[in-house]
């Protein structure tokens, strides 16, 4: 890749923490968990393509393998044999790619609010299909009959309140679509095998942490229950939270949780 990721090093524990974050967001949101986890860990953050500082120079979308390579760089690096994973909402998803990929070498997978466990059937429409690109592209240009669609919808009860909110704000701008449109494209291919991910996580007996908010309408907690069938080591915790789950809080959890 000619692409430069860039990362925060953070902490001084024996062991290695990789955390993926969500959409729009960077590297710095996982700051709050450095006070409880800094000392058991050692902990690496990585800005995703079009996030952050890293430089995105591809002329493809980014790949499972891609994502694996750099980790397996920076522990490498820090000289590190083995990991934990920890993603949040869209780094949910990418957590569970690199579970494919590297699970031989997890000790702790954690999941909070994270998305992947369940395919969402619009985000496979317009990243999966030549048809969906094409519709997903010319909405962000022209988004009038989305808007108008999206508000038939709530009226309908298609919708409910927290998600029509959220989305109005991640696409009420230009330039917020247009961010929106080729993230979910570069990420297109970065979407797990559930059905193997649950095998790896079981043949390799990584520990599973998955962490909801209660009041979270975007990556509700319910989208986990599927996914934990007690063929792998998993504990679920839900909290008296809505989707934004990073903080200090948070970061006491895990410890208390591992």
């Amino acid at each position: 890749m000619n692409s430069r990721f860039h990362y925060t090093l953070e902490g001084d524990g024996n062991q290695l923490l990789v955390c993926l974050h969500g959409f729009g967001e960077s590297a710095m949101h996982f700051r709050p968990l450095i006070q409880e986890l800094g000392h058991q860990f050692t902990i690496i953050a990585i800005d995703m393509p079009l996030h952050g500082k890293t430089e995105w120079q591809e002329k493809r979308g980014l790949e499972k393998n891609d994502l694996a390579a750099v980790i397996q760089e920076l522990m490498t690096q820090y000289k590190f044999t083995r990991f934990s994973l920890l993603g949040y909402s869209m780094g949910g998803r990418l957590a569970l790619c690199t579970v494919e990929k590297m699970a031989e070498k997890l000790d702790n997978l954690m999941m909070v609010a994270g998305d992947g466990l369940r395919n969402n059937p619009w985000h496979m429409f317009v990243t999966q299909t030549s048809i969906g690109n094409r519709i997903f592209k010319y909405n962000t240009y022209h988004p009038q009959f989305f808007f108008s669609l999206i508000k038939v919808w709530r009226k309908l009860g298609l919708l409910n309140e927290s998600i029509y909110k959220f989305v109005l704000h991640r696409m009420d701008q230009p330039e917020k679509r247009k961010q929106v449109y080729e993230v979910w494209t570069i990420l297109r291919h970065m979407m797990p095998n559930k059905k193997l991910c649950k095998q790896l996580l079981s043949r390799y007996n990584v520990n599973t942490l998955l962490i909801f908010g209660k009041y979270d309408r975007v990556i509700p907690p319910e989208l986990g229950k599927r996914f934990v069938d007690g063929s792998f080591p998993c504990k679920t915790l839900i909290l008296d939270k809505g989707h934004q789950l990073i903080s200090t809080q948070l970061g006491l959890v895990i410890k208390s949780n591992l």
